[in-house]
């Protein structure tokens, strides 16, 4: 059973003995409430309330919203608990995976471009201090994958890089400075590794295909690294290990291999047995076909727990998945022995955190204190400073390019390239979410340093114009690309193609001439810069300038202008991941 004097706990007898009393007083729905972090989907009080009274929720999660109304729902959440409640925040990158109105300090990638370790402790201190000031206790965070494959669009961004040792120690750094808030604590992602596959696990399977040396080399030591700095939780990835899978258990058939969260020879074998990992772990996500793709439902909540996952992320439907789980304790599919181990883990963690201590109006911090917390002029210095380091000139060709002054390139034309954000991305920035134009803060940001910067309108852009005019398109517009490359470059001295792309691939609306495509890098001097996914030279790679910026926050786009004007020796950023996505031809 759970030793809960050892790491990560270190309880008291006293702290042990609230633990113990507390599960021998539950009944049978209290204890498998514990067993369900789920996300909340209102703020209005009468639903929260029915989720800690009805369900007994052991976690939460959250949707967007700005600081003081996510502060509110956690007030009522703890109010209407039994047991004190965990609330997590993404704040992989920021304290804005918190709330909406807290700070983007830098992203994984960005960090590691840093190689800086402080900065990733810096991370893992001031996103979480702006999620405790909101009354999160968890955050899901640090993101140890490792960034193996460039067409992984779910971690390439937001892991430390591709080299194990640098995210083991980012992602110890993280953790420390996210325990130097009292009560507050981890749950690192996502178990047992992420970053091979090209597939997203939210839509497809998702496979570590390491043996056993090399993923003890990599993931493991990562994970080792850790535990040993007293890692509170983990999040189990739906993540198949076929290779190592059959190394622990030899006569299992291929048919038979599950993903992490639904593996015991996994979230057993080798995460308590082999790791000793004694924390935490909860699943990801239950709604990603990476899970759901093996079995009924019904089937699938049960056997997460009985691999070895303490708690299960997300209600389906709350009624249905509760009574799912409630009827697999009632009659043995979940045993006596496997619901108290998995409850002594969460009540451990929630003893460890000293959430069984503390009133319930003392677990929410009061209002006044988003004052003086969020968007703290500390944070956003770090987040300029941050930026000043990581950006990256991962390709430099054409020797001489740089430095860009008005007096070498007066009229610089900027190209906008943006990506495919898909029916959710248009969502979220019809809700307000989806940040600014970085083309036009660009533009602005070159006519102060006085350059004449103008943005190029393509001829799907001036047919998108006709029609909302309420006029025919000319569909000749499509071929204005064909002419002269004389008359093309005339009026300019420089282009600045901006590659505005958060996930994936860049989306170019003309293939044939124009100006979206760098088709002309032999013809003027043309550079390139992700200022979202660091991989556009895997769909550009003629570009004979390329830097990534990670982002396109106003002090990341200040610090670019800074070093362009300054030339080649202002860039400091080391390419954490491979930009070239190992090809060839991306480095010619």
């Amino acid at each position: 059973m759970v030793d809960l004097k050892k790491r990560p706990y270190y309880l008291s007898d006293e702290d042990c003995k609230w633990v113990e009393e507390t599960i021998a007083g539950m009944s049978d729905e209290e204890k498998v409430g514990q067993l369900f972090f789920q996300l909340t989907s209102s703020h209005e009080e009468e639903h929260l309330k029915e989720l800690m009274e009805k369900y007994h929720l052991g976690g939460c999660r959250y949707n967007p919203a700005p600081g003081a109304a996510i502060q509110e729902q956690n007030r009522k959440l703890q109010k209407y608990a039994k047991v004190p409640v965990f609330i997590a925040c993404n704040t992989e990158a920021g304290g804005d995976g918190a709330c909406a109105d807290g700070t983007l300090i830098g992203s994984g990638v960005k960090i590691g471009a840093t190689d800086n370790d402080e900065y990733a402790f810096q991370l893992g201190k001031m996103s979480n201090e702006e999620g405790a000031a909101i009354g999160c206790n968890m955050a899901f965070a640090p993101v140890c994958d490792i960034a193996y494959n460039w067409e992984n669009t779910e971690v390439i961004g937001r892991a430390f890089g591709n080299d194990p040792e640098r995210v083991a120690r980012m992602s110890a750094a993280y953790l420390k400075g996210a325990h130097t808030i009292p009560g507050f604590a981890c749950a690192a992602k996502h178990f047992p590794g992420n970053g091979q596959d090209f597939r997203d696990a939210h839509i497809s399977n998702n496979v570590n295909y390491f043996d056993v040396e090399e993923w003890d080399a990599t993931y493991g030591h990562v994970y080792k690294t850790l535990i040993e700095n007293d890692l509170d939780a983990i999040m189990g990835g739906h993540i198949l290990m076929p290779k190592y899978e059959k190394a622990l258990a030899p006569d299992i058939k291929d048919d038979d291999m599950m993903p992490a969260t639904l593996s015991k020879n996994i979230m057993t074998g080798l995460l308590r047995d082999k790791l000793g990992f004694n924390g935490m772990v909860v699943t990801d996500a239950s709604h990603m076909v990476a899970m759901t793709n093996r079995m009924k439902r019904s089937e699938m909540l049960p056997l997460s727990i009985n691999a070895g996952c303490d708690m299960f992320l997300f209600f389906n439907d709350p009624e249905e998945d509760f009574n799912t789980m409630l009827n697999a304790y009632k009659t043995g599919v979940i045993s006596e022995e496997r619901m108290v181990e998995a409850l002594t883990r969460i009540l451990g963690l929630k003893a460890r955190m000293g959430l069984h201590k503390k009133a319930k109006e003392e677990l929410v911090p009061q209002q006044e204190v988003l004052a003086t917390t969020l968007r703290k002029p500390e944070y956003m210095e770090m987040q300029k400073a941050i930026s000043k380091d990581a950006i990256t000139l991962v390709k430099y060709k054409d020797e001489g390019v740089l430095p860009i002054t008005p007096e070498r390139y007066k009229r610089i034309m900027i190209v906008h390239i943006k990506g495919n954000s898909g029916a959710m991305g248009e969502l979220m920035k019809a809700m307000g979410y989806g940040g600014g134009n970085p083309a036009e803060a660009l533009k602005a940001r070159l006519c102060e340093k006085g350059f004449d910067a103008f943005i190029y309108e393509s001829p799907l852009d001036k047919m998108k114009k006709q029609m909302a005019a309420g006029e025919k398109p000319n569909i000749n517009l499509y071929f204005a690309g064909k002419n002269a490359i004389a008359d093309f470059i005339k009026d300019m001295d420089m282009v600045i193609t901006l590659c505005d792309v958060s996930s994936g691939r860049p989306s170019f609306g003309l293939s044939k001439g124009g100006g979206e495509i760098p088709w002309y890098v032999f013809e003027l001097p043309v550079v390139v810069v992700g200022c979202g996914q660091p991989t556009m030279l895997a769909d550009i790679p003629q570009a004979r300038t390329y830097i990534n910026t990670y982002d396109s926050k106003d002090s990341t786009l200040d610090a670019l202008v800074e070093k362009l004007m300054a030339g080649e020796e202002a860039f400091t950023g080391i390419d954490p991941i491979d930009s070239f996505c190992g090809l060839f031809d991306a480095r010619l």
